[in-house]
C-alpha cells in the first residue's frame, strides 16, 4: 500500500484491476485505492504474473502493507500451483483498538457505562515522537474527532506507532454510551428510544434496494457535513451578461483550438476574471484559523468535477492568476481528464483557496453551493442561455435584445465576509465579464 501524501496513514483497496494468474506489464494499472485525499490507480512496480492477492476489495490497511505478490520469473510462476481467484488467502487485519472512553475528553461529558482497560491509553511524554505520530492522524480523522469532541492524543490506535485510524475512531464513537434525551440540553423529550442526535435511522421497506456508500461518497458526505457546520453560509445571486465573452470566444475559437489543440469554453474567461477580482477582494481568497483570518497570497482555484457513476472531486489549479487563457484551458482540461481517469495525485487536490463549481453544464440555473473547509467562498455557475433583455442604446433609447446570460451564485462565510463585501466582489466580476475586450480584462 503506497503512501499517497505526507499525512496519509492508510488506504482502502477499492478494486483489483487484475486477477490471480494474469500477466502484468510494468506500470500497468494493478488496483485502485481510496484515501482521505484522492482515488487513484496504482501501477505495477514491475512486469510479471500476479500470483497472490493478500488484501481484497474494500479492505483498509496501513501504508507499506503488502497487498499482493508478483512473480517476475515466468518459469517459476508456471511451476506454482493454481491459486483460487476468490477471497484473498490471508487478510492481515489489525486487531480492533479498545475504546479508551475514560481517557478521552469528550464534549458531551457523559461518563462511560463500564470501566475501560488500562491498556486503552498509552502514556507518552508530551512532545515525544509517539505523541506527534499519534496526533498527526489523517485530516479526515482529525476533523471527525474535532466534530465529536474527541481528543486523539488520549487514544491508542491500531495504526503505526499507535496512530489513530478512522476505524479506531468509528469503533470508539460506536462504543460511546447512549445519551438519553434528558441528558442533552435542548434535546426533544419526544425522541424515541434509541434515536440518534439527528433522529432515528430509516429502515428499508420490502422491495427496497440497500447499497453501501462508496469510499468517495463517504468522504464527500463527511466533508460536506463538516463544511456546513463550520462556516456561516450566505448565498448571493447575480445575473451576468456574457454576450461580449460569447462574441470574443466565437471570433478566436477556430484559431485558438488549431494552435492549442484545446476546446475553448466559457470557463477560462470566467476563471481569468475571478483571479482579477480575488486580488481586489482578498477576504474571498482567505481561510479562518480560530480568531485569525489568513489572507492567501496564492490564488489556487478548486474546480469541481463530477465523476461517473456518482461522486465529486475538486482538483486544484495552482497559481491560476499567473496563467494565460491557453494555460487556464489546458490546466482545467488536464485536471478534469485525470480526475475522471483516477490519475490525480494527492497534491492535485490540496491547497485550494477559492472554489468554482459549474452545475450549469447539467442545465441548473442557480444553486447554493457549500463552502469547502479551509476557504471562505465558492462560486456557482448556472446554465448559459440566451434571454430577451432590455438594452439601453448609446442615445438612451431602450430596446429588447437577445443576450447570452447566466446566473452566478456566491456562497460566502459570513464570519469574515459581510454581504456588502461579497456583493462588491460579484458586482466587480459582473462588470469585468460584461466589459471584456479582445485584448483581455
Amino acid at each position: 500500500m503506497p503512501q499517497m501524501g505526507e499525512s496519509i496513514a492508510e488506504g482502502t483497496v477499492s478494486r483489483w484491476l487484475k486477477k490471480v494468474g494474469d500477466n502484468v506489464k510494468r506500470d500497468e494499472p494493478l488496483f485502485e485505492i481510496s484515501t482521505d485525499k484522492v482515488d487513484a490507480e496504482i501501477p505495477s512496480p514491475s512486469a510479471g504474473i500476479l500470483v497472490e492477492i493478500l488484501i481484497g476489495d474494500g479492505q483498509t490497511v496501513a501504508i507499506q502493507t503488502v497487498v499482493a505478490r508478483l512473480e517476475t520469473d515466468a518459469a517459476t510462476a508456471a511451476a506454482l500451483p493454481a491459486a483460487a481467484p476468490s477471497a484473498p488467502a490471508t487478510t492481515p487485519t489489525p486487531a480492533p483498538a479498545p475504546a479508551p472512553a475514560a481517557a478521552l475528553g469528550v464534549a458531551s461529558g457523559v461518563a462511560p457505562s463500564a470501566p475501560v482497560a488500562a491498556s486503552a491509553t498509552l502514556a507518552v511524554p508530551a512532545g515525544s515522537f509517539e505523541e506527534r505520530v499519534r496526533t498527526k492522524s489523517s485530516p479526515l480523522v482529525r476533523k471527525m474527532a474535532a466534530e465529536h469532541g474527541v481528543e486523539i492524543a488520549g487514544m491508542s490506535g491500531s495504526g503505526i506507532a499507535g496512530r489513530v485510524t478512522r476505524k479506531d475512531l468509528d469503533a470508539f464513537l460506536a462504543a460511546k454510551p447512549a445519551v438519553t434525551a434528558t441528558t442533552v440540553a435542548g434535546a426533544s423529550m419526544y425522541a424515541p428510544a434509541g434515536a440518534e442526535h439527528g433522529g432515528p435511522l430509516p429502515t428499508p421497506w420490502a422491495g427496497d434496494l440497500v447499497e453501501p456508500m462508496s469510499k468517495i461518497r463517504k468522504l464527500t458526505s463527511d466533508h460536506m457535513a463538516l463544511a456546513i457546520k463550520v462556516a456561516t453560509h450566505v448565498t448571493s445571486f447575480f445575473e451576468i451578461d456574457l454576450t461580449r465573452v460569447a462574441r470574443i470566444r466565437a471570433g478566436m475559437r477556430k484559431e485558438f483550438e488549431a494552435q492549442s489543440g484545446q476546446k475553448l469554453t466559457y470557463l477560462p474567461f470566467i476563471l481569468q476574471a475571478v483571479c482579477t477580482q480575488l486580488k481586489r477582494h482578498p477576504t474571498l481568497n482567505a481561510a479562518v484559523a480560530g480568531t485569525d483570518v489568513i489572507l492567501r497570497k496564492q490564488i489556487n482555484l478548486g474546480i469541481a468535477v463530477a465523476l461517473e457513476p456518482t461522486g465529486l472531486i475538486v482538483p486544484v489549479l495552482k497559481h491560476a492568476d499567473e496563467l494565460s487563457l491557453t494555460g487556464l484551458t489546458r490546466g482545467t482540461n488536464d485536471l478534469a481528464a485525470r480526475a475522471r481517469s483516477k490519475k490525480l495525485s494527492p497534491t492535485d487536490v490540496q491547497g485550494s483557496t477559492f472554489t468554482i463549481t459549474n452545475p450549469g453544464v447539467f442545465g441548473s440555473l442557480f444553486g447554493t453551493p457549500i463552502i469547502p473547509v479551509g476557504t471562505t467562498a465558492i462560486l456557482g455557475l448556472g446554465a448559459i442561455e440566451k434571454r430577451a433583455k432590455v438594452v439601453t442604446g448609446p442615445d438612451g433609447e431602450e430596446t429588447i435584445a437577445i443576450r447570452t446570460c447566466a446566473y452566478f451564485s456566491l456562497s460566502f462565510d459570513h464570519r469574515v465576509i459581510d454581504g456588502a463585501d461579497a456583493d462588491r466582489f460579484m458586482g466587480d466580476l459582473k462588470k469585468t465579464l460584461e466589459s471584456v475586450s479582445e485584448t483581455g480584462f
